[in-house]
This record gives C-alpha cells, sequence and structure tokens, in this order.
C-alpha cells in the first residue's frame, strides 16, 4: 500500500524513516514529506495515489477527498478530529484513527505553566527586566492553596489535577459524566465558576460545548480570578473574554486555542484585552509528545492488512 506522510509531523525525516522501516519491510511504499503546506493544490499533489494518509492537523475537507479515490485510512496525529470531514470519511468507507493520549502531559504542563505566567506576571516583570528597570516590579501570587476548578475532567484534566494536588491546591471539577477520582471535589458549573481563584478548561468541542464560557458565565466568576484555556477555542467566547478582562470582570487569562488556527486575524478581540497570556497553540508541541505521536499513529496502521483484502 501506499503510505503518505503529507508533513513531517513536527520531527526530523530520518526519524520517521528509522520509525518506518518496518512498514518498508513488509513491502508497504512509505513517502514523507519534509515539510508542512496546507496549500489545497499541494496537498492534493502529495495525496496523489495514496491508500493511507499521515498528518497533524491540516484541514481535510470533501474536495480533498475527492482528489484521493484510493483512500482507506486517515491516521490523524492529533487528538481532535474536527479538522477531518468525518461525515464524507464515513460514507466513503475511509478508516479515521487519531493518537489519543500523546499530548496529555504536554497539555497539562502548559496549563500549569499558564497559571503560573499569569500569577507571576512573568511577561510583565520580563519587560521591567529589559528596560534596565528594578522599580516597578510587579508582585505575583502563589497558585499553592487556591481552589481551582477543572471543567472537562478526561485524561488531561485529571493530569492537572494530580499535579495542582501536589501544589496543595483544592481542586473542584465539572464533567458532563459523574466520575470518581481522588483528591478532587466534583462540583456543579456554577458552583465550579464562583468558587474558584482559577478556571482551567479541559473538554473536547461539540455542539454542547460550543461558547460553554459566555458572558453570564464569567460575570459568576470571582473579579480575583483567572481562566486559562488549552481545550478549543470556541469553548470560549472570545468577545465575551475580551469584555471581561477590559471591564475587569475576571482579573486575568491565558489562552492557546482560538476560533481560528493562529496567524490571527488583527481584528480578533482578543488582541486589545489587558492581562492576558495568548500562545500560538503549542499545547502539544513538544520533543517528547511528537516522538509518542509517531509511534501511535504508526500502530494505528497494524490495520493495513485487512485493508488490503
Amino acid at each position: 500500500m501506499k503510505i503518505v506522510f503529507l508533513e513531517p509531523l513536527g520531527l526530523k525525516t530520518n526519524i520517521i524513516e528509522e520509525a518506518c522501516a518496518g512498514l518498508r519491510a513488509q513491502g508497504h511504499e512509505v513517502v514523507i514529506y519534509p515539510d508542512r503546506n496546507e496549500n489545497i493544490d499541494e496537498l492534493k499533489r502529495r495525496a496523489e495515489g495514496a491508500e493511507v494518509i499521515i498528518e497533524s492537523n491540516i484541514p481535510l475537507r470533501k474536495d480533498f477527498l475527492d482528489a484521493c479515490p484510493k483512500l482507506k485510512m486517515l491516521s490523524i496525529a492529533f487528538t481532535g478530529l474536527d479538522h477531518i470531514d468525518m461525515e464524507e470519511c464515513q460514507r466513503r468507507g475511509i478508516i479515521v484513527k487519531n493518537a489519543a493520549g500523546y499530548s496529555t502531559e504536554a497539555v497539562a504542563e502548559l496549563a500549569i505553566a499558564m497559571m503560573i505566567d499569569v500569577y507571576r506576571k512573568v511577561l510583565e516583570n520580563d519587560k521591567i527586566t529589559r528596560e534596565c528597570q528594578r522599580k516597578g516590579i510587579m508582585p505575583g501570587r502563589e497558585i499553592g492553596g487556591k481552589t481551582v476548578g477543572i471543567i472537562g475532567m478526561g485524561n488531561i484534566g485529571q493530569r492537572v489535577a494530580k499535579i495542582l494536588n501536589a501544589f496543595g491546591c483544592k481542586v473542584l471539577a465539572w464533567n458532563r459524566t459523574p466520575k470518581t477520582v481522588d483528591g478532587v471535589t466534583f462540583v456543579d458549573k456554577e458552583t465550579l465558576l464562583k468558587e474558584s481563584d482559577i478556571v482551567t478548561l479541559h473538554i473536547a468541542l461539540n455542539n454542547e460545548t460550543r461558547d460553554f464560557i459566555t458572558a453570564k458565565d464569567l460575570k459568576l466568576m470571582k473579579s480575583s480570578a483567572i481562566l486559562i484555556n488549552t481545550a478549543r477555542g470556541p469553548v470560549v467566547n472570545e468577545q465575551a473574554l475580551a469584555d471581561a478582562l477590559k471591564s475587569g470582570i475576571i482579573a486575568g487569562a491565558a489562552t492557546d486555542v482560538y476560533g481560528t488556527e493562529p496567524p490571527l486575524k488583527q481584528d480578533n478581540p482578543l488582541f486589545d484585552a489587558p492581562n492576558l497570556i495568548m500562545l500560538p497553540h503549542i499545547g502539544f508541541a513538544t520533543e517528547e509528545a511528537f516522538k509518542l505521536r509517531l509511534g501511535i499513529v504508526i500502530k494505528n496502521l497494524e490495520c493495513l492488512s485487512s485493508l488490503n483484502k
């Protein structure tokens, strides 16, 4: 079968080559493109004749699938699949597998780092230092002893809870389905928003969670509270968040995700919001996570023999 890596998944191609030695030994043709290119015409060219395609979060819609009549499988090096036309894949009988779990540690650690950055005013104090000043340093706050509300208690939410327990935090959580997790008290959404010093989001994006945090929800939070979003951008209403920061409804926020993938348009309402750290969707992007997901996407190809039948 012809297996095409549309992109190098953040790794050097020689690492992918080594990992694919077993596939070539089984007689499969493996093509690895050394750069990421989201131009649809280029993607179609790269995918020509492919029976299996591997990529991360480049949107693949019906027009792309129309150009891949031989396609039998998509092995997606990403957790979410909202960038894939799943209905069209199902109609065509294309198997789609993701890389669930590869970024659990990476995203959890970034969520904690964002909490610390906002609390300790890291960026502001960096600026003071670079201006060769000492006067005007900005004192911060400590995470230890704070109440942290986690919305979404999947693998990432549970890992964040475990780290926060080590900080001595009181951990509250809301989850769509009932769970029991050591060191965590489950409450309803309103209670979590009202009682938490820090609210961190770890829910998937679907019809129920779109605009899960609105202006009304932000008004329930403490004026000293901060919001962390490493989940999906549309989970939070961006205009409502910008307004809440400008009016002091909440004290600060940090986000790694947006309504559209970076680069963002200049009219994004978050750009002029104060006390906000904005990152370019890097939660999943660590060397360790990239290597782990490569192993997962290749393992996903274990069903190739059955696809040949």
